[in-house]
């Protein structure tokens, strides 16, 4: 996995790596460990403090009671302005912007909370591809020639291998299916291991057949994970509905974005003003 700086991370470099090469690129620089520390603090509370979440991809670990091991946090941006600092990170929107077209949206923002002892999740692949493991659910001839995903994780505690550093196959962006149970040995043999330090960053192609490796480590593995799609597709999380009112009045013109501010559909077009709305002329 290619690394970058803040310096050095060129959108068009890191697209090419996104979509051609192993899928995934590390970012190195872009938050303080005063961020670090904020946000980290903030999920530990919140990831403590409050019940079950819904999770995804992690029916084994349900199966055998060890799911409370694995704790999300949704809804990041009511949580802390840290939060909205990293989604709007200028780098990253950099980077989006040539990925996925400069009025792409947020899809989700949210923590993972990987605690000693929990158990990795399935090899899986991300919104809003995650559930085409029902391949009849979605058009014929869906591929990934063109992008409607990037995923974003910073990482707030050490990844390393011990603390179960998300697992990913290189190259498999290009392939657009969900890994079946028959390929679950071919992925973790051949796998790659997306580590680094409290504060690094991952963009990746969430089309690459990925997932959390089990957490052998003594302490916790924290993430936040930031989902972002073009403008054209709909969330993952309502995250308008779920903000506060004040929130959404002082959103800057970058936020206003990722909401879906600035893309008015789906509009009652019976009650639009009688223009021409669209077209070159």
């Amino acid at each position: 996995m290619r690394t970058f700086t803040a310096d050095t991370a060129n959108p068009a470099a890191i697209c090419d790596e996104m979509l051609n090469g192993p899928g995934a690129v590390r970012i190195t620089g872009l938050f303080s460990d005063a961020q670090i520390a904020d946000a980290r603090a903030r999920i530990m509370a919140h990831s403590d403090g409050e019940g079950e979440k819904v999770t995804h991809f992690q029916g084994a670990a349900v199966e055998d009671g060890r799911a409370n091991l694995q704790r999300r946090v949704w809804n990041l941006l009511a949580k802390g302005a840290v939060f909205s600092d990293m989604a709007t990170h200028p780098v990253i929107m950099a980077v989006l912007r040539r990925w996925l077209g400069s009025e792409f949206i947020m899809g989700s923002i949210a923590a993972n909370r990987l605690l000693p002892g929990g158990p990795g999740q399935e090899p899986h692949i991300d919104f809003p591809y995650w559930d085409f493991h029902a391949p009849e659910t979605h058009p014929m001839g869906l591929n990934a020639s063109f992008p409607m995903n990037a995923q974003v994780t910073v990482a707030l505690d050490p990844f390393t291998e011990e603390s179960g550093a998300t697992a990913f196959l290189p190259g498999s962006q290009k392939d657009m299916r969900y890994p079946t149970a028959e390929d679950h040995d071919h992925f973790y043999a051949n796998c790659a291991r997306m580590t680094g330090a409290p504060g690094d960053t991952v963009i990746f192609f969430g089309a690459a057949w990925h997932c959390a490796m089990p957490n052998g480590a003594d302490h916790d593995r924290n993430a936040v994970l930031i989902n972002y799609i073009p403008k054209f597709v709909k969330p993952l999380e309502d995250m308008p509905g779920a903000l506060p009112q004040a929130f959404l009045d002082a959103a800057s013109p970058e936020m206003r974005q990722l909401l879906g501010f600035d893309y008015k559909y789906p509009e009652i077009l019976d009650q639009a003003d009688a223009v021409n709305a669209e077209g070159i002329t």
